[in-house]
């Protein structure tokens, strides 16, 4: 039985007894967060670190919580990210560098490149579909950790990688992990779930239709758009229809699987009877200001890292981030040149072709099963336990316990662990020699140990305003904006997924308060709720969380400043656009869309 403290209760207005004075007080540990990363370029890790540090502090003067329980709740945000998110990571990226330690990584380029040549094609095939599906079956970091990869692997360079892996995992997130961020909304509200998911089927599917446009700009600039605007609009709407249909009129756990299927399915379909006048590979992607900012990085980084790299006669990627030229009669080199030919990568035998796919299908097929009826329920009765967190007594400014004081763990059934099962069956498949399964892994824990601390750091960061009461004020602040609070509504989403990286903790979060709040402006409860999960996707581009999983992924070492900056400006243009909607469907002009 766990020790009794003193019962703590979260004051929203310790400050001065005001409410928008504690509110500014309480976003200066998000402000110096973003200011350390995005203007003076602090390593993450640092700027985690500080931002934590000012959050205890300002937890203990100026919201008055026990120095007891403000350390349990850095520990409980610390383990949170450990498990299950780190858990999460490190066997994915353990995954991924199982097929590096074989031919079949080679084979696995070639496979790719093999669908298509063009890097702006295979960015909406990789990075938007398949990305899209294992959000669906994994959610967390597994999308952002295994497209980044695979794009590397395709001869993509590290830092587009990051950056397209991590824009892409904006649109199926509201569905992600089998609908946990609607399910988690439905907990906290009791809005039925059918209403929300409704509902945000009718607001995500627009993001999507944007989102391969912004992937094929990321990759090429202006001509990548001009070139491939057709495959790259029908993918976005097939995507979005898909996702409204899934959401309004199927199954919503299903979501991002239906999506992600059609949208793969006819995009192969119209490659076959149209090509990009341009054949766009590695070597003649337009260069920017990316490229230099990766030099930097690679230099910076070259002897230190561990890094990836395909050699696999495509071209690819060196260790050190620098292109591979394409070795002779792999029939990369006459296809990389930009050219009016769809000539691509001749595919590899079939066998070459399954074994090089077989890391993902086994995830695939691990993930699926986990979703069987019997084996989910056998796997929730068994495989989870919850337990009181020690240390830690305290009660919201209504005086009902918070969630902190319930910690549940998931263990046989947790993402890291069916990736982890995963891993031990590509081993077998490649065989793979235990002890190399084991050095492999260790080499991967030494690459992510940086990343280890930024997480662990930002997470405890999270844990200790949102216990504290540091958060609630926040909320509540923004709350109180009347009817302006329909603006207001996606920005508070958008800050809560930026916060915890997830989606699913944002709703948790602040979906009763969205709910509260709107019934008390008189707008759509189902509306405000909805859109605190579709604004929020569109903070988890630029959480520590995701940079730190991105950076780790392509073995780019502090490179979570530099993708802050570059995607910063589209997280907010793509805010603004979710924001325009959301009023929209709270006035006459678009309110016929809400359930």
């Amino acid at each position: 039985m766990s020790p009794r403290f003193e019962p703590f209760q979260q004051v929203v207005d310790p400050i001065a007894g005001s409410l928008a004075v504690s509110a500014v007080v309480a976003a200066l540990p998000l402000v110096l967060l973003f200011v350390l990363l995005g203007v003076f370029r602090v390593r993450a890790p640092k700027a985690a670190i500080a931002s934590l540090l000012l959050s205890i502090v300002l937890a203990i003067v100026g919201w008055h919580m026990p120095i007891v329980q403000v350390l349990s709740a850095t520990a409980q945000g610390a383990f949170y990210a450990i498990f299950p998110i780190l858990w999460i990571l490190i066997n994915a990226l353990w995954v991924y560098k199982l097929t590096v330690a074989t031919p079949w990584f080679e084979a696995l380029g070639r496979t790719i490149r093999s669908i298509s040549n063009d890097l702006r094609i295979l960015a909406i095939l990789v990075a938007f579909c398949f990305g899209a599906l294992l959000e669906a079956l994994a959610g967390f970091g597994a999308p952002v950790a295994i497209s980044g990869a695979m794009l590397m692997a395709a001869g993509m360079k590290p830092l587009k990688s990051a950056i397209v892996a991590l824009l892409a995992n904006t649109a199926p997130v509201a569905f992600g992990a089998m609908a946990a961020p609607i399910i988690a909304l439905n907990g906290v509200t009791n809005i039925p779930l059918h209403e929300l998911s409704s509902m945000a089927g009718r607001q995500t599917p627009f993001v999507a239709v944007l989102v391969p446009l912004i992937l094929v700009f990321i990759v090429d600039g202006k001509r990548g758009v001009r070139q491939t605007w057709p495959v790259a609009l029908v993918s976005g709407v097939v995507f979005g229809v898909a996702q409204f249909l899934a959401s309004n009129f199927l199954v919503v756990e299903l979501t991002d699987v239906i999506a992600a299927i059609a949208t793969v399915a006819v995009v192969l379909v119209m490659l076959r009877f149209w090509q990009p006048a341009e054949i766009v590979g590695m070597h003649n992607v337009k260069g920017s200001d990316t490229d230099a900012a990766e030099a930097d990085l690679v230099g910076a980084t070259a002897t230190g890292r561990t890094g990836y790299g395909t050699s696999s006669g495509l071209g690819g990627v060196s260790r050190n981030g620098q292109p591979l030229p394409a070795t002779a009669g792999s029939g990369a080199a006459g296809s990389d040149a930009a050219g009016t030919g769809t000539d691509t990568v001749a595919r590899p035998p079939a066998r070459d072709v399954w074994m090089a796919v077989a890391p993902y299908l086994i995830i695939m097929a691990v993930f699926s099963i986990a979703q069987l009826p019997g084996v989910k329920n056998w796997l929730t009765a068994v495989g989870s336990v919850t337990f009181d967190w020690p240390g830690i007594d305290a009660v919201d400014p209504s005086g009902h316990q918070v969630s902190a004081h319930k910690f549940k763990l998931d263990h046989l059934k947790a993402t890291g662990t069916l990736l982890l099962i995963s891993g031990i069956i590509t081993m077998a498949l490649y065989r793979l020699k235990p002890l190399q399964g084991l050095r492999i892994y260790r080499d991967t824990l030494f690459q992510l140990r940086w990343t280890i601390v930024s997480v662990t750091s930002v997470l405890a960061l999270a844990f200790v305003m949102n216990v504290s009461g540091q958060t609630n004020s926040l909320g509540f602040a923004l709350a109180s904006a009347g009817g302006f609070f329909a603006f207001l509504s996606p920005l508070l989403g958008w800050i809560g997924v930026a916060l915890t990286g997830s989606d699913t903790s944002s709703n948790s979060l602040f979906g009763q308060l969205q709910v509260t709040a709107a019934q008390q402006t008189g707008l759509s409860p189902v509306l405000m709720a909805a859109s605190n999960s579709s604004a929020g996707v569109l903070g988890k581009m630029l959480s520590l969380q995701n940079l730190a999983v991105a950076s780790a992924a392509v073995g780019l070492d502090g490179a979570e400043s530099v993708l802050f900056r570059k995607l910063l400006g589209w997280s907010l243009g793509l805010l603004a656009f979710i924001t325009i909607l959301v009023l929209l469907q709270s006035t006459p002009v678009l309110g016929w869309m809400v359930p």
